[in-house]
């Protein structure tokens, strides 16, 4: 299987014209910059393939960059986890970076607001500054403090880096324009007292800047190009740009030089944010504060619970990477926020499997078959293909002798129209074996079927003259004798309606959460799977795709879980 031809969209057609233009000598620099605060989810992964794909189709690199300004919420946990993700969706950084590299630049870059009268230290409380803030309709009033010297604003501020004030007693807040109709611009906080140890500098920094601040001065740095965000940072630009230009670090090279001694590389470029809408999905949720509450409750079985919309979540699903890359590839990139039907991500794992999954034959819903007409101590091998439309995957020997596993959904004991595999005096093909016919349903004491004997037309086995015979129904099966027992993890949609976070009805998410999501079946496989590799993908015929479960499957006791069914049963079942 083969991804499509990326295409055209705003942001690539900035990038041409920029190139065009020779803006930053055709140089494309972009960065990947998650806050390790939890797992990456299947939104991120569309900002992952936009800005890794951007730099790799215009000869530029991407940064890692750990936007780890909050220490209270992070943890080097979600930094490993996060490194994994991304290298499994297939890219790879140019540097790894984290904005506590440059606590020091912006520190200094603090300082040099201050000196510039474009910064102040603030006494006001959380409360107080909400208050002077104003609304959308009304302006703010400037803090009592706005006017402190220079002087005062230095002394103050080098007092609140040497830890000698309270958590929350004092702010260093931009001096921009209370008046301003947009409220970001209205004096906002850049720097906050929190003495919490943080899980890259440890306890260096009693005061850590404001995300705002510190990623338009991480970008520039970074020698960043095209600073790719989604839509809610629009109205945030207008700071983002009033920060770089007064700052000016291109044409201050000697605030990085706490970079410089390092040895971290150092190219101050002047960045330009851009917004692109983010990736919404139906029958998810996307806050990490929900997933969070979700893994804390223990609605779910943690973090790579195949249910969870998280990258660790799908990978052990199963849902191949390659197929996370086509979905956002074909959502493409607008300014138009929209909600993608999660059945659109399950085609394009289907697309992806149907060209890469080896075929094997199993039974979830078992019922014994014995085939009377055979001698009891038959027993041979039947040749089939690993994969029906390409002979690259080769054949294997699948084990035959006369009692097998069949689906219980396979038989029915009274006709109903339109039913076409076995019934009592019917017959059917046993895929790749010969046609048989039910002659006997065998029931136990309490009237349920427990057996069906039948017998095989030895005219239809392979090779021989009748084996082209046309019946109806073609059904699986698996050797009784030599299949292995398997425990299934059946996976569905975690939530049973499309928004979940919808509470006009007075329900919140987890009101909505399905309860058929996971149901734990024993089941019959051919006895080579026994030997399937952890994270391997597989067809079960007639059944769906299934991946062996990367912790928990060994050959001793095999654990497969459902990654899609063949079919999208959801849309049926909606009447779509």
């Amino acid at each position: 299987m083969t991804e499509t031809t990326t295409p055209t969209n705003f942001i690539r057609q900035i990038v041409i014209a920029d190139q065009a233009s020779g803006k930053h000598a055709g140089i494309v620099q972009t960065r990947f910059p998650p806050e390790p605060n939890g797992y990456l989810h299947l939104g991120h992964a569309k900002s992952i393939c936009l800005n890794f794909g951007i730099a790799r189709d215009f000869g530029g690199t991407c940064n890692l960059r750990f936007d780890d300004t909050n220490p209270a919420r992070e943890d080097i946990e979600y930094v490993e986890a996060i490194r994994e993700d991304v290298r499994w969706l297939g890219f790879e950084w140019a540097e790894q970076r984290h904005a506590s590299d440059y606590f020091e630049v912006f520190y200094r870059c603090g300082i040099k607001l201050i000196k510039d009268g474009k910064a102040f230290v603030c006494d006001l409380d959380a409360d107080e500054v909400r208050e002077y803030r104003g609304t959308l309709t009304e302006p703010g009033r400037n803090s009592p403090f706005r006017e402190r010297s220079v002087a005062e604003n230095l002394d103050l501020f080098q007092r609140m880096r040497a830890g000698e004030f309270a958590d929350g007693a004092r702010t260093l807040r931009a001096k921009i324009d209370m008046a301003s109709g947009n409220i970001n611009m209205r004096d906002p906080a850049i720097f906050r007292i929190r003495k919490t140890s943080h899980q890259n500098t440890g306890d260096a920094w009693p005061i850590y800047p404001m995300y705002d601040y510190a990623h338009c001065i991480s970008d520039a740095v970074e020698g960043i190009t095209h600073s790719l965000c989604t839509l809610e940072f629009e109205d945030h630009r207008p700071l983002y740009d009033w920060c770089l230009d007064q700052i000016d670090l291109p044409a201050n090279p000697q605030l990085a030089e706490s970079i410089i001694a390092a040895g971290l590389s150092y190219t101050p470029r002047r960045p330009q944010q851009i917004e692109f809408a983010r990736g919404n999905l139906d029958y998810t949720v996307m806050s990490k504060r929900k997933l969070m509450a979700l893994v804390q409750d223990r609605l779910v079985d943690g973090w790579d619970d195949p249910r969870m919309p998280t990258l660790t979540g799908a990978r052990r699903r199963g849902f191949p990477a390659a197929a996370i890359r086509l979905f956002w590839e074909r959502a493409g990139i607008s300014k138009q926020n929209s909600v993608i039907e999660y059945g659109v991500l399950e085609g394009c794992v289907r697309e992806v499997l149907d060209g890469t999954a080896p075929r094997r034959m199993a039974v979830i819903n078992p019922l014994k078959l014995t085939l009377l007409n055979l001698p009891t101590d038959h027993a041979e091998t039947l040749n089939f293909p690993n994969h029906p439309k390409n002979d690259v995957f080769g054949r294997r020997g699948v084990r035959f002798s006369p009692e097998l596993w069949i689906e219980r959904d396979d038989f029915l004991e009274e006709p109903v129209k339109g039913f076409h595999r076995l019934m009592p005096g019917t017959e059917v093909r046993l895929r790749g074996a010969g046609i048989i016919r039910c002659e006997e349903v065998i029931k136990d004491a309490a009237g349920q079927i427990i057996e069906l004997r039948c017998s095989i037309d030895a005219d239809s086995r392979p090779g021989c003259a009748g084996a082209e015979r046309k019946v109806k129904g073609t059904i699986h099966w698996v050797d009784a004798r030599t299949a292995i027992a398997a425990e299934v993890r059946l996976y569905d949609r975690l939530f049973n309606v499309a928004d979940p976070d919808d509470d006009s009805d007075g329900k919140t998410y987890r009101d909505h959460l399905n309860q058929e999501s996971r149901r734990v079946i024993h089941a019959w496989l051919e006895a080579d799977l026994a030997e399937a590799s952890a994270e391997s993908t597989w067809q079960f015929e007639r059944l769906g795709y299934f991946v062996a479960d990367r912790h928990d499957h060994t050959s001793a006791q095999p654990v497969f879980n459902r990654v899609v069914t063949l079919r999208d049963n959801w849309t049926k079942a909606a009447g779509q």
